[in-house]
């Protein structure tokens, strides 16, 4: 009975750690504040097939505007290097966001920086919580949070799944008010263990995929051309 007991704990603790790896988009215990109100986010794909969280102002019209102003995309809270994320790393990883993404965002329309009556404002943050999950821990590493997966090595170490999570917003210059939210989590390269360094590479084709979503990003057709 013992034994029947034993192997039905580890049953269900295997099924805790696949439900707490299946998660692909950002739970609410990680919304980190940078936006206001999450209440209206839906589960969505983005244009490059990645599951996101997002709201579209069913009166937005894409026509209405003629330029953005893009606001550079900080780290929220404010980023603190570690001995896994160095200060190099995260000044690295703030910048190509930056590039990758005022690129996108420039392509849809010319950017400015003095908000007009027909303008619309970006605001964005990568982000990071700290919290625990069915038996998963997570670490902190602001502005990334590093999941604890796979399989325990020979060497006493786990692999690590690396996350980027991202929230960020479109806001109508005129109203003042948001009329599109995008909350979004990445899925970066794994590590080798809990105390192998990240760099750039790590999270750079999370970065580049959202570029290519903020680029071909459409509402009902439309687009923001």
């Amino acid at each position: 009975m013992r034994t029947h007991s034993l192997i039905k704990a580890t049953l269900l603790s295997s099924l805790l750690v696949l439900a707490g790896c299946s998660a692909k988009v950002t739970e609410p215990e990680k919304y980190s504040g940078f936006l206001k109100d999450y209440s209206s986010l839906q589960e969505t794909t983005s244009p490059g097939g990645k599951p996101v969280l997002r709201w579209v102002d069913p009166n937005f019209n894409s026509a209405s505007y003629d330029s953005i102003v893009y606001n550079p995309i900080t780290f929220y809270p404010e980023a603190r290097p570690t001995t896994q994320v160095g200060q190099q790393v995260l000044n690295g990883l703030l910048d190509y966001t930056n590039s990758k993404l005022k690129t996108a965002v420039q392509q849809r329309k010319p950017l400015v920086a003095t908000p007009g009556p027909r303008s619309l404002i970006f605001r964005g943050a990568i982000t990071g919580v700290d919290s625990s999950k069915e038996g998963l821990h997570f670490y902190e590493v602001v502005p990334v949070a590093l999941l604890v997966a796979g399989t325990q090595m020979a060497t006493g170490h786990r692999t690590m799944d690396t996350h980027l999570y991202f929230e960020g917003e479109l806001i109508d210059a005129a109203t003042r008010q948001p009329v599109v939210k995008v909350v979004r989590m990445g899925e970066g390269k794994d590590l080798n263990n809990e105390k192998a360094p990240m760099t750039l590479e790590t999270l750079k084709q999370v970065v580049d995929d959202m570029a290519t979503d903020a680029s071909l990003f459409e509402v009902n057709g439309a687009g923001l051309k």
